[in-house]
C-alpha cells in the first residue's frame, strides 16, 4: 500500500554533517528520514524556499521538458529500501501511456515539489526503515519510540543556502 507523505523539511546529521530529507505521513505523522547529497538538498531547498533563479536548474529543466512534451508527472514513489539505499520511481503519463522511471528519491522529490504531484512511500519501506532504526537504537541501548515522528515540523529548522 502506498502512503501519501509531504516534505517536512531538511536537517543536518550532526555526526556526518550530511543533509537529511524528512518526509512525514499526511495522516498519522510517521517520519521517514532519507540521507541525501548536498547538491540534491540544495535543489530541494531552493524549491521549498521558493527561491527564484535566473536560469533553470536541472529539476526545473526536467519539469520544463515534460511540460513541452505533454507528459504529466502523476506521482513519485519511494518503492524500496535495500542495504540502506532507498529506491524511487517517477510515474509519468502521456495520453493513455503510463511509464515508471527509476530515480533517486532526492531527484524524484525535487521534481515532485516543482510539479506539485503527490509523494508516496510504500508501506514496506516505512517498516524496513523502522526496523533499521530500532536495531540501531537497541544497539545503543535506547528506547523503541520513533524520535522523529513525534517532533513538530518547526523543530527541524531551515536549510541554509
Amino acid at each position: 500500500m502506498l502512503i501519501d507523505m509531504k516534505v517536512s523539511g531538511l536537517a543536518i546529521d550532526p555526526m556526518t554533517e550530511m543533509p537529511i530529507l524528512i518526509l512525514k505521513d499526511l495522516n498519522d505523522g510517521n517520519a521517514l528520514p532519507i540521507w541525501i547529497g548536498l547538491v540534491e538538498a540544495g535543489a530541494i531547498a531552493t524549491e521549498l524556499e521558493k527561491i527564484a533563479l535566473a536560469r533553470p536548474m536541472t529539476h526545473d529543466l526536467m519539469r520544463n521538458m515534460l511540460d513541452q512534451l505533454g507528459v504529466q508527472v502523476m506521482h513519485v514513489e519511494i518503492s524500496d529500501l535495500r542495504e540502506s539505499t532507498y529506491f524511487a520511481a517517477i510515474v509519468l503519463q502521456q495520453g493513455a501511456k503510463v511509464v515508471e522511471v527509476d530515480a533517486r528519491p532526492s531527484d524524484a522529490i525535487a521534481l515532485a515539489l516543482r510539479v506539485g504531484c503527490p509523494i508516496r512511500v510504500d508501506e514496506s519501506v516505512l517498516e524496513k526503515a523502522r526496523e533499521i532504526d530500532l536495531r540501531g537504537k537497541q544497539a545503543k541501548g535506547e528506547g523503541e519510540e520513533d524520535a522523529l515522528s513525534g517532533l513538530p515540523d518547526e523543530d527541524f529548522g531551515k536549510w541554509k543556502m
